[in-house]
């Protein structure tokens, strides 16, 4: 990490804390990720980090904000302007896989969190953003259907929570092999069986 973290303005020492607990994340599990680790990864002491964030908790839920907008933000541009709506998806698609291999910690995030007993605001966050990748999802999958790209009777819900599914077992696959680059080279013949299933016998 930067030593100049020292010197920024409150708004960016917030994004670079972020940045700092995704890096580490990269490489142990989010769950041992301490302050005073943050701290000294960003060159810092626990009391300079706390001044921007008020509790461990509050910087797991800044990280889980900052995923959810840059993620949701990378998908709606990969696939703005694409007519098909199976072409939208493919995007979509691939553009999510980019985004792991440029922050592998954030796959272990949301893992995390998502498998958290209790109700924490970060957890909160995640489920919202699966939710609206969902709904993302859903409104292309109707129109597929309305255009006759997938099939008529596909389940829109099922189709929608299998495209999250296959990028999460590739997560996983990738994390059982060590090698996150992995995920980019499988994506595309995972996808290809995906958009059989969508387009159904037809």
């Amino acid at each position: 990490m930067d030593p100049r973290a020292k010197q920024l303005p409150a708004d960016e020492r917030r994004t670079v804390t972020v940045a700092a607990v995704i890096e580490l994340a990269g490489s142990q599990n989010p769950s041992e990720i301490t302050t005073a680790a943050i701290a000294q990864h960003m060159h810092l002491t626990q009391g300079a980090l706390f001044r921007h964030f008020a509790s461990k908790e509050a910087i797991w839920q800044a990280v889980m904000e900052w995923v959810a907008d840059r993620l949701l933000a990378r998908i709606d541009r990969a696939a703005e302007g694409l007519t098909s709506p199976m072409a939208a998806l493919q995007a979509m698609y691939l553009s999510h896989i980019e985004f792991i291999v440029a922050h592998p910690g954030v796959p272990r995030m949301m893992f995390g969190e998502l498998q958290r007993a209790e109700s924490t605001p970060a957890k909160r966050v995640a489920q919202t953003l699966i939710e609206r990748y969902a709904e993302r999802l859903g409104q292309r999958i109707e129109q597929g259907k309305a255009l006759g790209e997938m099939a008529p009777d596909l389940d829109t819900q099922a189709a929608a929570v299998l495209f999250i599914g296959t990028i999460q077992g590739l997560v996983m696959h990738s994390m059982l092999s060590g090698d996150i680059q992995q995920i980019r080279t499988r994506a595309p013949g995972v996808f290809a069986l995906y958009q059989r299933s969508l387009r159904g016998a037809a």
